[in-house]
């Protein structure tokens, strides 16, 4: 049966039609240019492009981003006071190469008013390369065949090439190819006009705007179709250089000719085109970007990456990009059976996960990747709670370049947990180079948590790959610093007999209540923190005396203060209620009335956009999962009867108005029984840039929930969990689905799980022996040697949680609670001169 019946296909499938290894497009359509710039975008994790049309001006958003690569600008705060997050840090939308302007009799192919008779736009996500077809009448009767490609490097770190060819179908005409570089300024197009999504409305995920010049020219150079421009960003220093070969093959005649500026360099072909007489121009281009070294450095490793190419040739580069997409598919794919529809959408979502982190080596995993400039392309906790975890147990050696990235911001978390009078080191919630950026510090820096985040994802990654060496020179100093940061933070409560540790002052992931006492996920999670730096150095202390000796001199570490962590993490409070069986989300959560969800009008959404923080504070209402992520992500700290407790009266409360929170959801929903639940969670999720569901697709693709997916399809529906690095799996397969397939990669052997209703199979891909936990009973398999498992039903649960569960019932101290929804009050009529 075809899960449709219950969640409808979100996309026009006239337009995208069904293909479980592309995403393609077969109509132009100009009124959302946006969503599809950011669908068909390409990159690697270090350089990415839009899906911005080859001929330039038809175009929502310009963008062409390098990871990390950033402007600082001062923050201006309306009132300040000390230890506010002072420097400002925006991506940088860099030149742009991918232009490729086409006249034919002197007329431009514009796409939004071309007589297009045929179209087609396809990103394969078996070769990385993004192609498009189409045939144009021009308008004095002409046809023509244009074809392009467009292809970021993940085997080549700087590398893109891109293909743009020509045929007159029925007539001669002349024909001119221009390619550029062009440095436009941060979304503005040639004629310095901002494009729409840089300026429109109000929306606080959007990227800050960055009025004057940010990239200032250092040299440009010309000669034999090869161009170089350099430049070094005003504020913050950084330096890049661009650089393109051109090579045209074609039996027609043609002129080439030249120009290069500061801002501009083209490369023009004038070429007589004759009727069916293929004109193919390659353009092979090279970015290259540095915290500081001199631009003209960089413009010579463009010059040796630009000569590889030509040495080896480009159809060398397609086959190491198909070699190298094979590989990660090997180790990567997620099957739904008999779901072609969820199966392109999964592999779109997976193919996004690989295009934000495969070459982002020496740098963080922005929340849009490389495919906008939403959240000004700063790094967030997503990347170690949603995306770590497919890297993790898919692409360790990707994982260990994103937590090795955090390692080198050590520095600057200590001395921004100094700055906020804490020991040990404190990571900033959104940055780029290392230091806070959050203007807003209730909602921002107030979110300790990303600290016990960063350790999650440390001992997760060892645990998984067994990688002592990173442990012993340098994860283990991320975990002491924050196990110091929570030992600081928090005291001490209570008699000396029954004392308990409390951590006050601080916002959890859910964003709608800021600044509380004792937040559940925050306490959990710092539990583990400290349990996780004392277990480590202890190890440390027994298989490598020599790197603990050296670990405890440098980090003036002591075993009384190793105590002192054990000791706060067995006296954690953990709160919870016990007239209501739930664990509150903070000290002061249920003192609040609860927001009726259900009535709330849907055109006053997300919340945050609708109505002043202080309003929303005042009320039980989550922006995303807070209490449930704890028990996905601590699972084995709660019984099942507490987590369905919990799920049931959280889940109304929840918005969904963060990408976060329905994989969280879902995969709660699938553990606990509400099939039908998580399966709409899920499918909402996984639709989230595709269907553009939360209608800001535009700004880029939401990293986090595509890695959110891969963890709903392992860990809720194929029911994988890691505690302590006991790898165990529960599957909780939908009714309406054949069957579900995902790998998992453990200490160098890759497994593959096959999940059935009635059955499970686990089969050794690669390497040899994997040991597992299948509902409570160990399992070892081995290379050559597969195990099948049969399976019992899974529990069900009918219905959903409503907010009328909870309505009613009584808080500790007898009074009721009540759901209501806030008021907007009436808008009276501006007198005549006033401002709307």
């Amino acid at each position: 049966m075809n899960h449709s019946l219950f969640t409808p296909d979100p996309l026009d499938r006239h337009r995208f039609p069904t293909d479980p290894w592309a995403l393609r497009e077969t109509r132009h359509d100009a009124a959302d240019l946006g969503r599809t710039e950011t669908l068909f975008a390409v990159g690697n994790g270090y350089l990415g492009m839009r899906g911005n049309v080859e001929e330039g001006r038809d175009s929502h958003s310009h963008g062409t981003f390098i990871n990390g690569f950033h402007e600082t600008w001062p923050i201006r705060h309306a009132e300040e006071a000390y230890g506010f997050a002072r420097v400002g840090q925006t991506i940088v939308n860099v030149p742009d190469a991918k232009i490729l302007r086409l006249y034919v009799d002197d007329e431009p192919l514009l796409l939004t008013v071309a007589d297009l008779h045929e179209y087609e736009r396809t990103l394969d996500f078996r070769d990385g390369v993004l192609r498009r077809s189409l045939v144009w009448q021009t308008p004095s009767g002409k046809k023509v065949r244009v074809r392009s490609e467009r292809m970021v490097s993940f085997a080549e770190r700087h590398l893109a090439v891109l293909t743009y060819e020509v045929t007159m179908l029925d007539a001669d005409a002349p024909v001119v190819v221009s390619s550029q570089l062009l440095n436009r300024q941060d979304g503005q197009d040639e004629y310095h006009v901002r494009a729409a999504a840089m300026g429109e409305g109000f929306d606080p995920r959007k990227s800050e705007t960055l009025t004057d010049r940010v990239l200032e020219p250092r040299s440009h150079w010309a000669g034999d179709g090869r161009y170089v421009l350099s430049y070094r960003a005003k504020a913050s220093g950084m330096t890049l250089s661009v650089a393109a070969d051109h090579t045209i093959e074609t039996d027609n005649a043609y002129e080439e000719l030249s120009l290069v500026e500061e801002d501009l360099a083209k490369h023009v072909y004038r070429v007589d085109a004759k009727q069916g007489q293929t004109i193919r121009i390659t353009k092979v281009v090279t970015y290259h970007s540095s915290r500081g070294v001199p631009s003209r450095e960089l413009a010579d490793r463009c010059r040796r990456t630009l000569d590889r190419v030509q040495q080896t040739g480009v159809e060398r580069q397609l086959a190491d990009q198909r070699a190298w997409l094979d590989d990660f598919w090997a180790r990567s794919d997620v099957e739904v059976h008999g779901e072609p529809e969820l199966q392109q959408a999964v592999r779109w979502n997976l193919f996004q996960l690989a295009q934000a982190t495969a070459r982002a080596e020496g740098n963080g995993i922005a929340a849009k990747g490389l495919t906008g400039s939403g959240y000004s392309g700063h790094y967030f906790w997503d990347t170690e709670i949603y995306v770590l975890p497919f890297l993790t147990y898919t692409s360790p050696r990707v994982a260990r370049n994103a937590l090795r990235f955090r390692y080198t911001m050590l520095d600057h978390a200590r001395a921004r947990a100094a700055e906020l009078n804490q020991h040990g080191a404190l990571f900033p919630w959104r940055t780029i180079n290392g230091e806070e950026a959050s203007a807003y510090y209730a909602a921002g820096t107030a979110q300790y948590h990303i600290d016990a985040d960063i350790a999650h994802a440390v001992r997760q990654y060892v645990a998984a790959t067994g990688d002592d060496d990173f442990l012993a020179r340098e994860a283990v100093d991320i975990l002491v610093e924050t196990a110091r940061m929570w030992a600081d933070l928090g005291f001490w409560r209570g008699s000396n007999g029954d004392s308990t540790f409390h951590i006050h002052g601080v916002t959890g992931p859910d964003e709608y209540t800021t600044v509380v006492n004792d937040n559940l996920f925050t306490n959990v999670m710092a539990r583990a923190n400290l349990r996780g730096a004392v277990e480590a150095v202890d190890r440390l202390a027994h298989e490598r005396p020599d790197e603990h000796a050296a670990l405890m001199d440098r980090l003036h570490l002591s075993q009384a203060e190793l105590d002192e962590f054990a000791h706060a993490a067995e006296r954690m409070f953990i709160p919870f209620d016990e007239p209501l069986g739930i664990h509150p989300q903070d000290a002061q959560f249920l003192e609040k009335e609860l927001w009726d969800l259900a009535n709330t009008d849907p055109s006053k959404r997300p919340l945050l956009l609708y109505y002043h923080p202080l309003v929303i504070y005042r009320f039980q209402v989550l922006k995303q999962a807070d209490v449930v992520l704890a028990l996905f992500l601590q699972g084995d700290q709660f019984t099942a009867e507490e987590k369905l407790a919990d799920f049931d009266y959280y889940d109304p409360l929840t918005t969904g108005d963060s990408t976060l929170s329905g994989v969280v959801q879902s995969i709660i929903a699938s553990e606990v029984g509400y099939q039908e639940l998580a399966l709409k969670y899920f499918t909402q999720s996984l639709y989230v840039d595709l269907a553009d569901l939360h209608h800001n697709t535009s700004d880029g693709v939401h990293v986090a929930s595509a890695g959110g997916t891969w963890t709903a399809l392992a860990s809720g529906f194929g029911g994988m969990r890691d505690h302590e690095g006991v790898i165990s799996i529960d599957p909780r397969l939908p009714e309406v689905w054949d069957g579900l397939t995902y790998r998992l990669t453990v200490r160098g052997t890759r497994v593959r799980v096959d999940v059935r209703h009635t059955e499970l199979r686990l089969t050794v891909e690669d390497g040899d022996t994997v040991d597992l936990v299948v509902r409570g009973e160990h399992v070892k398999v081995t290379a050559g040697d597969p195990v099948v498992l049969t399976l019992e039903p899974a529990p069900r649960l009918i219905g959903t949680p409503t907010v009328r569960d909870i309505e009613g019932t009584r808080r500790a101290d007898g009074t009721l609670m009540t759901a209501t929804v806030p008021d907007h009050p009436t808008v009276l009529t501006p007198p005549p001169g006033s401002h709307d």
